[in-house]
């Protein structure tokens, strides 16, 4: 019965203007190899493939998943090939459309022991959010935990648990080809506190803590090819934009990677000194 009531509290909420925006339908395209972008303008999807079979990373909302279905079949996939759902961040609009996803494509779930939780429950209980922002619930077939390495014919996907956004905030670097050489890509699940409680915060009381951890994890992992849970993360419309035969590929941005993450931090240290200073 709770299940059905929190689908029903998901589905009956307006999407917001930011939602709409994050929501809009973008056309799939081929980031590198066997790494195709699936997602919406700034919802981040992303597909691995395989001979084996496929991995699909993040749900967007609940309305994006006939999107990203879609946006699979563009692409010449079928989805009852995709063998796992991972997910990035157990907030709405990078899990919404996981639950019909799954459904979708039969796949298992993996999460991180906190998210997980939060995923089946559908978002309620959310350390910042509370039950605001709720969405239809799933089961997690399986609990990953730090360094984890999921395995499909030749991908290797390496979990990173990075915590703070969500208190299973998980990252994941896998490597690629691009034109002709290696390179690791780093999926940054979410390194900012929009809106947050970072000081005295009960039902999170370790948050800057895990955030500063997270951070020296992000330091410490190769970045060349700079992938996020959102688009405008990793300047994804301009750097699409910028794809080209014979043309460097942009996604290929270390630099960009480490200044994302040198301001995030700085952003997230200063807004806790700020709650520190104002008694939070």
């Amino acid at each position: 019965m709770l299940a059905v009531a929190l689908l029903a509290l998901a589905a009956s909420r307006p999407l917001s203007p930011d939602e709409v925006r994050w929501n809009a339908p973008a056309a799939p395209f081929r980031i590198a190899d066997n790494l195709y972008y699936v997602g919406t303008a700034d919802l981040a999807s992303y597909l691995v493939v395989d001979p084996e079979g496929m991995i699909l990373l993040d749900g967007g909302l609940e309305a994006s998943a006939p999107l990203i279905l879609d946006n699979i079949r563009t692409l010449g996939f079928d989805p009852k090939r995709v063998r796992y759902l991972i997910n990035s961040q157990a907030h709405n609009d990078h899990a919404g459309g996981l639950a019909a996803l799954k459904e979708a494509t039969g796949a298992e779930l993996l999460a991180a022991p906190a998210d997980a939780e939060l995923l089946e429950r559908g978002g309620s209980g959310d350390p910042q959010w509370g039950d605001q922002l709720t969405y239809p619930p799933v089961k997690v077939d399986a609990r990953l935990h730090d360094g984890a390495e999921l395995k499909l014919g030749a991908v290797r996907m390496t979990a990173h648990l990075t915590p703070g956004h969500t208190p299973g905030c998980t990252s994941w670097t896998i490597p690629v080809q691009v034109d002709g050489r290696g390179v690791d890509a780093l999926f940054v699940c979410g390194a900012t506190a929009p809106g947050y409680k970072l000081k005295g915060n009960p039902a999170y009381p370790s948050i800057m803590d895990d955030f500063r951890r997270s951070f020296a994890t992000w330091r410490n992992l190769p970045c060349d090819l700079f992938l996020g849970a959102h688009g405008s993360y990793f300047g994804m419309a301009e750097k699409r934009a910028r794809m080209a035969p014979g043309r460097p590929n942009p996604f290929v941005d270390p630099k960009g990677c480490r200044a994302f993450l040198n301001a995030a931090e700085q952003r997230i240290e200063a807004q806790g000194a700020k709650e520190a200073m104002q008694g939070g």
